[in-house]
Protein backbone atom coordinates (compact mmCIF):
# COMPACT_ATOMS: atom_id res chain seq x y z
CA UNK A 1 0.00 0.00 0.00
CA UNK A 2 0.86 3.67 -0.70
CA UNK A 3 0.64 5.50 2.78
CA UNK A 4 1.54 8.83 3.65
CA UNK A 5 1.95 10.23 7.19
CA UNK A 6 1.14 13.50 8.76
CA UNK A 7 2.14 14.37 11.85
CA UNK A 8 1.73 16.80 14.78
CA UNK A 9 5.22 18.32 15.36
CA UNK A 10 4.76 19.77 18.75
CA UNK A 11 6.78 17.88 21.14
CA UNK A 12 8.96 14.63 20.42
CA UNK A 13 6.26 11.53 20.63
CA UNK A 14 4.58 11.90 17.63
CA UNK A 15 7.97 12.41 15.85
CA UNK A 16 9.58 9.01 17.41
CA UNK A 17 6.07 7.16 16.59
CA UNK A 18 6.26 7.64 13.00
CA UNK A 19 9.77 6.63 12.66
CA UNK A 20 9.13 3.32 14.56
CA UNK A 21 5.66 2.88 12.24
CA UNK A 22 7.47 3.56 8.87
CA UNK A 23 10.46 0.76 10.71
CA UNK A 24 7.49 -1.95 11.02
CA UNK A 25 5.56 -0.74 7.24
CA UNK A 26 8.60 -0.70 5.60
CA UNK A 27 9.40 -4.15 6.76
CA UNK A 28 6.29 -5.49 5.33
CA UNK A 29 6.92 -3.84 1.99
CA UNK A 30 4.17 -0.91 2.44
CA UNK A 31 5.30 2.43 0.70
CA UNK A 32 6.34 5.36 2.41
CA UNK A 33 5.18 8.23 -0.32
CA UNK A 34 5.46 11.01 2.12
CA UNK A 35 6.24 12.83 5.40
CA UNK A 36 3.61 16.02 5.96
CA UNK A 37 4.86 17.50 9.48
CA UNK A 38 2.81 20.53 11.12
CA UNK A 39 5.25 23.09 12.29
CA UNK A 40 5.21 26.21 14.17
CA UNK A 41 7.73 28.76 14.98
CA UNK A 42 7.79 27.71 18.69
CA UNK A 43 9.56 24.41 17.54
CA UNK A 44 11.62 23.11 15.13
CA UNK A 45 11.91 19.51 13.92
CA UNK A 46 15.32 17.54 15.62
CA UNK A 47 17.71 16.24 13.91
CA UNK A 48 17.30 13.36 14.44
CA UNK A 49 14.14 12.78 12.98
CA UNK A 50 15.15 14.65 9.58
CA UNK A 51 18.01 12.19 9.51
CA UNK A 52 16.15 9.19 9.95
CA UNK A 53 12.96 9.11 8.01
CA UNK A 54 14.04 8.45 4.75
CA UNK A 55 11.31 10.12 3.24
CA UNK A 56 10.40 13.32 1.49
CA UNK A 57 9.66 15.79 4.68
CA UNK A 58 6.80 18.56 3.83
CA UNK A 59 6.41 21.10 6.71
CA UNK A 60 2.94 22.90 6.70
CA UNK A 61 1.63 25.42 9.30
CA UNK A 62 -0.57 23.83 11.88
CA UNK A 63 -2.19 25.47 15.74
CA UNK A 64 0.28 24.64 18.60
CA UNK A 65 0.32 26.29 21.68
CA UNK A 66 2.03 29.04 23.62
CA UNK A 67 4.01 28.55 26.64
CA UNK A 68 3.65 30.96 29.11
CA UNK A 69 6.56 34.24 29.56
CA UNK A 70 8.61 32.25 31.86
CA UNK A 71 8.19 29.00 29.27
CA UNK A 72 6.93 26.61 30.98
CA UNK A 73 3.20 25.61 31.61
CA UNK A 74 0.38 26.58 28.31
CA UNK A 75 -0.93 29.65 28.11
CA UNK A 76 -4.42 28.74 26.73
CA UNK A 77 -5.74 32.45 26.19
CA UNK A 78 -2.97 33.64 24.58
CA UNK A 79 -2.90 30.03 22.00
CA UNK A 80 -6.55 30.26 21.45
CA UNK A 81 -6.54 34.22 20.18
CA UNK A 82 -3.05 32.83 18.33
CA UNK A 83 -4.18 30.10 16.44
CA UNK A 84 -7.47 32.21 15.53
CA UNK A 85 -5.54 35.23 14.17
CA UNK A 86 -3.80 32.58 12.07
CA UNK A 87 -6.76 30.88 10.72
CA UNK A 88 -6.05 32.14 7.24
CA UNK A 89 -3.00 29.81 7.39
CA UNK A 90 -4.79 26.83 8.39
CA UNK A 91 -6.72 27.21 5.70
CA UNK A 92 -4.39 26.66 3.40
CA UNK A 93 -2.57 23.90 4.95
CA UNK A 94 -6.36 22.19 5.06
CA UNK A 95 -5.80 22.83 1.07
CA UNK A 96 -2.13 21.67 1.06
CA UNK A 97 -3.28 18.55 2.67
CA UNK A 98 -5.60 17.46 0.73
CA UNK A 99 -3.63 18.67 -2.58
CA UNK A 100 -0.56 16.47 -1.17
CA UNK A 101 -3.20 12.86 -0.75
CA UNK A 102 -3.64 13.41 -4.19
CA UNK A 103 -0.08 13.86 -5.25
CA UNK A 104 0.89 11.09 -3.63
CA UNK A 105 -1.75 8.91 -4.68
CA UNK A 106 -1.95 7.52 -1.44
CA UNK A 107 -3.89 4.37 -0.67
CA UNK A 108 -4.11 5.03 3.54
CA UNK A 109 -3.16 8.16 5.56
CA UNK A 110 -2.03 7.24 9.38
CA UNK A 111 -2.63 10.60 10.68
CA UNK A 112 -0.35 11.24 14.10
CA UNK A 113 -2.64 13.66 16.37
CA UNK A 114 -2.78 16.71 13.30
CA UNK A 115 -6.31 18.51 13.76
CA UNK A 116 -5.63 19.92 10.24
CA UNK A 117 -6.09 16.18 8.65
CA UNK A 118 -9.14 15.43 10.64
CA UNK A 119 -10.47 19.07 8.98
CA UNK A 120 -9.24 18.13 6.03
CA UNK A 121 -11.59 14.82 5.76
CA UNK A 122 -14.49 16.99 6.96
CA UNK A 123 -14.02 19.56 4.05
CA UNK A 124 -12.90 17.33 1.09
CA UNK A 125 -13.15 13.95 2.30
CA UNK A 126 -10.36 12.42 0.44
CA UNK A 127 -11.03 8.58 -0.71
CA UNK A 128 -7.43 7.41 1.02
CA UNK A 129 -8.52 5.57 4.17
CA UNK A 130 -7.68 7.61 7.28
CA UNK A 131 -5.85 5.80 10.12
CA UNK A 132 -5.53 8.00 13.08
CA UNK A 133 -2.66 6.59 15.77
CA UNK A 134 -1.79 8.29 19.13
CA UNK A 135 -2.06 7.87 22.75
CA UNK A 136 -4.87 10.59 22.66
CA UNK A 137 -7.35 8.28 21.01
CA UNK A 138 -7.76 6.57 24.38
CA UNK A 139 -9.27 9.76 25.60
CA UNK A 140 -12.60 8.38 23.80
CA UNK A 141 -12.00 5.13 24.87
CA UNK A 142 -15.20 4.33 27.58
CA UNK A 143 -13.28 3.10 30.06
CA UNK A 144 -10.40 5.30 30.50
CA UNK A 145 -10.09 6.97 33.78
CA UNK A 146 -9.83 10.48 33.53
CA UNK A 147 -7.88 12.40 36.70
CA UNK A 148 -9.60 14.77 38.65
CA UNK A 149 -9.18 18.08 36.26
CA UNK A 150 -11.31 21.03 35.29
CA UNK A 151 -14.39 19.49 33.25
CA UNK A 152 -13.85 22.00 30.80
CA UNK A 153 -11.05 21.08 29.83
CA UNK A 154 -11.40 17.73 29.67
CA UNK A 155 -14.72 18.33 27.69
CA UNK A 156 -12.49 20.10 24.98
CA UNK A 157 -9.58 17.85 25.43
CA UNK A 158 -12.23 14.88 24.09
CA UNK A 159 -13.91 17.46 21.85
CA UNK A 160 -10.21 18.28 20.43
CA UNK A 161 -9.43 14.50 19.52
CA UNK A 162 -12.50 13.84 17.70
CA UNK A 163 -11.76 16.81 15.59
CA UNK A 164 -8.36 15.60 14.77
CA UNK A 165 -10.35 11.75 13.94
CA UNK A 166 -12.71 13.08 11.88
CA UNK A 167 -13.51 10.26 8.62
CA UNK A 168 -10.92 7.91 10.30
CA UNK A 169 -11.41 4.04 9.29
CA UNK A 170 -9.59 3.54 12.83
CA UNK A 171 -8.19 4.83 15.81
CA UNK A 172 -5.17 3.05 16.93
CA UNK A 173 -5.25 3.98 20.59
CA UNK A 174 -1.52 3.30 21.91
CA UNK A 175 -1.88 2.38 25.74
CA UNK A 176 0.40 1.59 28.95
CA UNK A 177 -2.06 -1.69 29.51
CA UNK A 178 -4.45 -3.79 27.22
CA UNK A 179 -8.12 -2.62 26.82
CA UNK A 180 -10.62 -3.93 24.87
CA UNK A 181 -11.73 -2.70 21.50
CA UNK A 182 -14.16 -0.33 20.90
CA UNK A 183 -15.79 -1.59 17.50
CA UNK A 184 -18.78 0.83 17.20
CA UNK A 185 -16.31 4.20 18.00
CA UNK A 186 -13.44 2.37 15.77
CA UNK A 187 -11.11 2.85 18.25
CA UNK A 188 -8.65 -0.44 18.17
CA UNK A 189 -6.45 -0.03 21.49
CA UNK A 190 -2.57 -1.41 20.54
CA UNK A 191 0.98 -1.23 22.15
CA UNK A 192 3.49 1.82 22.34
CA UNK A 193 5.08 2.24 19.09
CA UNK A 194 8.74 1.84 20.45
CA UNK A 195 11.49 1.97 18.05
CA UNK A 196 13.79 -0.99 17.70
CA UNK A 197 16.91 0.71 19.23
CA UNK A 198 14.83 0.97 22.38
CA UNK A 199 13.76 -2.33 22.09
CA UNK A 200 17.51 -3.56 21.58
CA UNK A 201 19.03 -1.45 24.40
CA UNK A 202 20.29 -3.38 28.10
CA UNK A 203 19.81 -1.58 30.67
CA UNK A 204 21.74 -0.25 33.58
CA UNK A 205 21.51 1.38 37.31
CA UNK A 206 23.73 4.35 36.57
CA UNK A 207 24.07 7.46 39.66
CA UNK A 208 22.71 10.16 37.58
CA UNK A 209 19.43 11.49 36.62
CA UNK A 210 17.95 11.81 33.38
CA UNK A 211 14.96 13.89 32.26
CA UNK A 212 13.59 15.86 29.18
CA UNK A 213 11.98 19.34 29.18
CA UNK A 214 9.29 20.23 26.70
CA UNK A 215 9.46 23.98 27.35
CA UNK A 216 13.06 25.02 28.57
CA UNK A 217 11.59 27.57 31.08
CA UNK A 218 11.93 24.42 33.60
CA UNK A 219 15.21 24.53 33.42
CA UNK A 220 15.40 27.09 36.13
CA UNK A 221 13.83 24.61 38.37
CA UNK A 222 16.51 21.82 37.86
CA UNK A 223 19.14 24.81 38.26
CA UNK A 224 17.76 25.49 41.14
CA UNK A 225 17.82 22.10 42.64
CA UNK A 226 20.86 21.48 41.57
CA UNK A 227 22.46 24.71 44.02
CA UNK A 228 21.22 22.44 46.77
CA UNK A 229 22.54 19.06 45.65
CA UNK A 230 25.32 20.01 43.51
CA UNK A 231 27.23 16.35 43.78
CA UNK A 232 24.12 14.74 42.11
CA UNK A 233 24.96 14.13 38.51
CA UNK A 234 21.77 15.28 36.18
CA UNK A 235 21.95 15.08 32.12
CA UNK A 236 18.47 16.82 30.83
CA UNK A 237 17.45 17.11 27.32
CA UNK A 238 15.42 20.12 26.06
CA UNK A 239 14.84 22.23 22.09
CA UNK A 240 16.09 25.23 23.78
CA UNK A 241 16.99 27.41 20.42
CA UNK A 242 20.36 29.21 19.41
CA UNK A 243 22.39 27.60 22.26
CA UNK A 244 25.23 24.91 21.94
CA UNK A 245 24.13 20.99 21.61
CA UNK A 246 25.28 21.19 25.20
CA UNK A 247 25.00 23.63 27.80
CA UNK A 248 27.52 21.88 30.49
CA UNK A 249 26.61 24.35 33.62
CA UNK A 250 29.18 22.24 35.64
CA UNK A 251 30.71 18.78 36.30
CA UNK A 252 27.16 17.40 37.22
CA UNK A 253 24.61 19.51 35.63
CA UNK A 254 24.19 19.33 31.70
CA UNK A 255 21.42 20.38 29.07
CA UNK A 256 21.70 18.89 26.06
CA UNK A 257 19.75 19.58 22.40
CA UNK A 258 17.18 17.10 21.49
CA UNK A 259 19.79 14.43 20.17
CA UNK A 260 17.51 10.78 20.02
CA UNK A 261 20.92 8.47 20.04
CA UNK A 262 21.90 10.59 22.90
CA UNK A 263 19.07 10.36 24.73
CA UNK A 264 18.16 6.87 24.57
CA UNK A 265 21.92 6.58 25.28
CA UNK A 266 21.30 8.23 28.61
CA UNK A 267 17.92 6.66 29.51
CA UNK A 268 19.22 3.33 29.39
CA UNK A 269 21.87 4.11 32.10
CA UNK A 270 19.75 6.64 34.42
CA UNK A 271 19.04 5.69 37.49
CA UNK A 272 15.66 7.59 37.53
CA UNK A 273 13.94 9.94 34.73
CA UNK A 274 11.70 13.35 34.80
CA UNK A 275 9.97 14.16 32.22
CA UNK A 276 6.84 16.95 31.25
CA UNK A 277 4.76 13.81 30.97
CA UNK A 278 4.63 13.46 27.15
CA UNK A 279 3.35 9.70 26.38
CA UNK A 280 6.43 8.25 24.49
CA UNK A 281 9.38 8.94 26.72
CA UNK A 282 7.06 7.42 29.96
CA UNK A 283 6.74 4.32 27.96
CA UNK A 284 10.41 4.15 27.21
CA UNK A 285 11.20 4.52 30.33
CA UNK A 286 8.81 1.80 31.74
CA UNK A 287 10.12 -0.51 28.99
CA UNK A 288 13.68 0.27 30.49
CA UNK A 289 12.68 -0.18 34.13
CA UNK A 290 13.33 3.66 35.44
CA UNK A 291 11.04 5.06 37.51
CA UNK A 292 9.44 8.56 35.98
CA UNK A 293 8.66 11.59 37.82
CA UNK A 294 5.72 13.26 35.17
CA UNK A 295 5.13 17.33 35.52
CA UNK A 296 2.41 18.13 33.11
CA UNK A 297 2.38 21.58 30.91
CA UNK A 298 -1.23 20.92 29.86
CA UNK A 299 -4.18 19.12 30.53
CA UNK A 300 -3.26 16.10 27.63
CA UNK A 301 0.01 15.66 29.93
CA UNK A 302 -2.43 15.31 33.18
CA UNK A 303 -4.23 12.64 31.35
CA UNK A 304 -0.96 10.75 30.20
CA UNK A 305 0.77 11.05 33.51
CA UNK A 306 -2.08 9.83 35.85
CA UNK A 307 -2.80 6.87 33.11
CA UNK A 308 0.60 6.26 33.16
CA UNK A 309 0.52 6.22 37.25
CA UNK A 310 -2.28 3.87 37.50
CA UNK A 311 0.24 1.50 35.41
CA UNK A 312 2.55 1.68 37.55
CA UNK A 313 5.21 4.27 36.00
CA UNK A 314 5.52 6.91 38.79
CA UNK A 315 4.60 9.75 40.46
CA UNK A 316 2.57 12.55 38.90
CA UNK A 317 4.31 15.85 40.70
CA UNK A 318 3.28 20.02 39.48
CA UNK A 319 6.55 20.89 40.06
CA UNK A 320 10.59 19.51 39.39
CA UNK A 321 11.15 18.20 43.00
CA UNK A 322 14.17 15.09 42.51
CA UNK A 323 13.89 14.15 45.73
CA UNK A 324 10.76 12.53 45.47
CA UNK A 325 12.27 10.70 42.24
CA UNK A 326 15.59 9.98 44.36
CA UNK A 327 13.18 8.50 46.53
CA UNK A 328 11.66 6.54 44.14
CA UNK A 329 14.82 5.16 42.64
CA UNK A 330 15.50 3.23 46.02
CA UNK A 331 12.67 1.38 44.88
CA UNK A 332 12.46 -2.27 43.29
CA UNK A 333 10.95 -1.23 39.45
CA UNK A 334 9.10 -4.14 38.10
CA UNK A 335 7.89 -3.83 34.90
CA UNK A 336 7.68 -7.32 33.22
CA UNK A 337 4.41 -6.84 32.23
CA UNK A 338 4.49 -3.96 30.15
CA UNK A 339 7.46 -5.33 28.19
CA UNK A 340 5.48 -8.30 27.38
CA UNK A 341 2.63 -5.54 26.34
CA UNK A 342 4.97 -4.02 24.13
CA UNK A 343 6.69 -6.65 22.35
CA UNK A 344 3.00 -7.62 21.05
CA UNK A 345 3.15 -4.32 18.86
CA UNK A 346 4.27 -5.68 15.54
CA UNK A 347 1.36 -7.90 14.96
CA UNK A 348 -1.38 -5.98 16.24
CA UNK A 349 -0.45 -2.88 14.81
CA UNK A 350 0.41 -4.61 11.54
CA UNK A 351 -2.75 -6.54 11.49
CA UNK A 352 -4.74 -3.32 10.40
CA UNK A 353 -2.85 -2.33 7.80
CA UNK A 354 -4.12 -5.28 5.88
CA UNK A 355 -5.73 -5.26 2.00
CA UNK A 356 -9.23 -4.79 3.36
CA UNK A 357 -8.42 -1.23 5.07
CA UNK A 358 -8.33 -0.04 1.98
CA UNK A 359 -12.15 -1.71 1.28
CA UNK A 360 -13.33 0.90 4.27
CA UNK A 361 -11.60 4.31 2.63
CA UNK A 362 -13.22 7.22 4.09
CA UNK A 363 -16.74 6.93 6.25
CA UNK A 364 -17.77 10.34 5.34
CA UNK A 365 -17.21 9.24 1.77
CA UNK A 366 -18.91 5.71 2.21
CA UNK A 367 -21.95 8.17 4.06
CA UNK A 368 -22.40 10.46 0.97
CA UNK A 369 -22.19 7.75 -1.77
CA UNK A 370 -25.49 6.19 -0.02
CA UNK A 371 -27.02 9.28 0.34
CA UNK A 372 -26.33 9.77 -3.09
CA UNK A 373 -27.62 6.45 -4.10
CA UNK A 374 -30.51 6.65 -1.76
CA UNK A 375 -32.29 10.07 -3.21
CA UNK A 376 -31.29 8.58 -7.07
CA UNK A 377 -33.37 5.51 -6.03
CA UNK A 378 -36.29 7.67 -5.05
CA UNK A 379 -36.04 10.20 -7.56
CA UNK A 380 -36.18 7.43 -10.22
CA UNK A 381 -39.49 6.08 -8.76
CA UNK A 382 -41.38 9.23 -9.58
CA UNK A 383 -38.70 9.96 -12.82
CA UNK A 384 -38.57 7.07 -14.55
CA UNK A 385 -35.90 7.24 -17.41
Amino acid sequence: MRILFVIQGEGRGHLTQALSLRQKLVAEEHEIVGVLVGKSPARRLPKFFLDKINTPIYPFESPNFLPTAKNKQVNLLSSVAYNVFRSHKYIGSIRFINRKIKETRADVVVNFYELLTGLTYLFYCPRAAMVCVAHQYLFLHPDFVFPKENVFSLISLRFFTRLTSIGASKKLALSFRKMREVPQRRIVVVPPLLRQEVLDLEPSQGEYLHGYLLNSGFSEEIRAWHARHPKVELHFFWDKKNVPSEVKVDECLSFHQLDDQLFIHYMAGAKAYATTAGFESVCEAMFLNKPVLMVPTHIEQACNAYDASLSGAGVVADCFDLNVLLALSEKRIDNSAFRHWVKQADWLILREFREDLLDAGCPLWANFRRFRTNWRTRLNRFLPI
